[in-house]
């Protein structure tokens, strides 16, 4: 059996801080994607607005998931 049918190795040496710190450095990212959206609309960029809508909905998952996982109250599954 290769090591690709045994799966992940997962070593849960994450912190809560390391976490807490992921979903900060997400939203502040997602905030930059907002900023860049709006000046790109504002300049009549339709191919940086795309891009700029498409990361920024992107990190709405990647949030939603480091808030279920930090046991967030009111956040379901970032499956449903």
């Amino acid at each position: 059996m290769s090591s690709a049918d045994e799966g992940p190795h997962r070593t849960y040496e994450r912190t809560w801080a390391d976490i807490e710190t992921m979903l900060e450095a997400a939203e502040a990212k997602q905030h930059e994607w907002k900023d860049w959206f709006e000046r790109c609309r504002e300049a009549g960029d339709r191919d940086g607005m795309k891009d700029a809508a498409r990361n920024h909905k992107a990190l709405e998952g990647v949030i939603k998931t480091l808030r279920w996982t930090l046991g967030e109250v009111g956040v379901s599954s970032p499956l449903t």
